[in-house]
């Protein structure tokens, strides 16, 4: 039982990344002034979008000037966000993020093209991971066989991974990841069902074993609290069906307590919402009841008079906000949950690898206030609250 021995890691997906001078622009300006404020090694979880991966691949000289980067800046990297597949800084991304889905050839290809290049940043008998989407969002039209098609491209995958362990020594393994109104997204309800049918489909080819070795879960504590779940139960769960976690989001959201009486609470709120992410908002009652909304809008706020989704104990939101961050004004948010989960994660008979994934820096409230503290300074704070609460887990293993 024991937590990762990696240097922790934080994504990269919160730095505009289109091209490869774009990625090492962020790394130079951002993740380099991060390592140096710190005082244990960081690594930094690249995210590659579906544009930089054309200019690295079968590019040899621009695939040793970004590892050149990451070595001269004393940066390591074992991990790859695969979520975002194109432009993550564009005005509008919405429910976009989860296109293309697993159904798509797009998906596939990239995917592995990711896991190519990773390969290549691993050092030798180096172990790493891919973050991924829940196959797809269930608020974008599909075909219907779309699981079918997308259980068959991870299958694929688990065995492209597999082979190049064989022959490079390397091993990376993908993880889904579950988010609010996705494919995979409640554990109990969605997630676990999902994976039980992508096991089964396997089966049947006779590589069941393989795939499970290879496709696990993405568990982001944002996501995972913001439907109001036991965060540790389910991480519990998982372990139950052998489903492994390949990579844990160390990820915070917003809570608005009592929202129909809260009228400070509401006003900080209507700060967060912003054009550009998704903002599923949960919503939940005293009598246990959960209800949802696609999005956080200005109407849900300010609704008069209040409705019924306005009388819920609580309402929680996807905005990754600040792990440091135990409230937000009047706002609370789901630091307990993350301090629970990580817990949880020291129990475990692996070690899933770690990142810090707040990407809404950019989107934040107060964002370009000229007395906002640079991005650099408020990452190495998350980085440093994120080794306290990893620090906290330990104690207890």
């Amino acid at each position: 039982m024991t937590l990762s021995r990696l240097p922790l890691s934080y994504c990269t997906n919160v730095h505009p990344g289109r091209t490869v001078a774009e990625v090492i622009e962020g790394l130079t300006t951002y993740s380099a002034e991060v390592q140096r404020q710190l005082d244990f090694p960081m690594a930094a979880g690249l995210w590659l979008s579906a544009s930089v991966v054309r200019e690295l691949t079968g590019n040899a000289d621009q695939m040793e000037q970004l590892a050149q980067v990451l070595w001269q800046h004393d940066l390591c990297c074992y991990t790859l966000n695969t979520f975002p597949y194109g432009d993550f800084h564009s005005e509008r991304v919405k429910e976009q993020v989860y296109l293309p889905d697993w159904a798509s050839s797009k998906r596939i290809n990239y995917t592995e093209q990711c896991a190519a290049i990773l390969g290549q940043l691993l050092p030798e008998g180096g172990e790493g991971s891919l973050s991924t989407v829940p196959l797809g969002g269930r608020m974008n039209p599909r075909d219907p066989d779309f699981h079918a098609v997308c259980f068959s491209h991870l299958i694929r995958l688990a065995k492209y991974l597999h082979h190049l362990f064989e022959t490079t020594g390397r091993r990376i393994r993908l993880g889904l990841e579950p988010e609010p109104l996705c494919d995979m997204s409640g554990t109990a309800a969605w997630t676990l069902p999902v994976f039980a049918r992508l096991f089964a489909q396997a089966e049947g080819l006779g590589c069941e074993l393989l795939v499970r070795e290879y496709i696990g879960a993405c568990f982001d504590v944002c996501h995972q609290a913001v439907e109001y779940e036991d965060v540790a139960e389910s991480i519990e769960q998982f372990v139950q069906r052998g489903i492994r976690i390949n990579k844990v989001h160390i990820t915070n959201a917003v809570e608005l307590l009592n929202p129909s009486e809260n009228s400070a609470g509401r006003e900080v709120l209507r700060q967060f919402v912003e054009p550009r992410y998704l903002h599923q908002t949960y919503a939940r009652f005293a009598d246990g009841r959960i209800e949802t909304r696609l999005d956080l809008t200005l109407a849900d706020i300010q609704r008069e008079p209040a409705d019924e989704f306005m009388q819920a104990a609580s309402w929680r939101v996807h905005f990754h906000v600040p792990i440091f961050a135990e409230t937000l004004g009047a706002l609370a948010t789901t630091r307990e949950d993350l301090a629970a989960a990580l817990r949880k994660v020291a129990t475990l008979t692996y070690a899933p690898q770690l990142e810090v994934e707040t990407y809404t820096w950019p989107v934040m409230p107060g964002e370009m206030a000229s007395d906002s503290p640079p991005l650099a300074d408020r990452i190495a704070q998350e980085l440093r609250s994120a080794a306290e609460l990893l620090g906290a887990a330990a104690e207890l293993e």
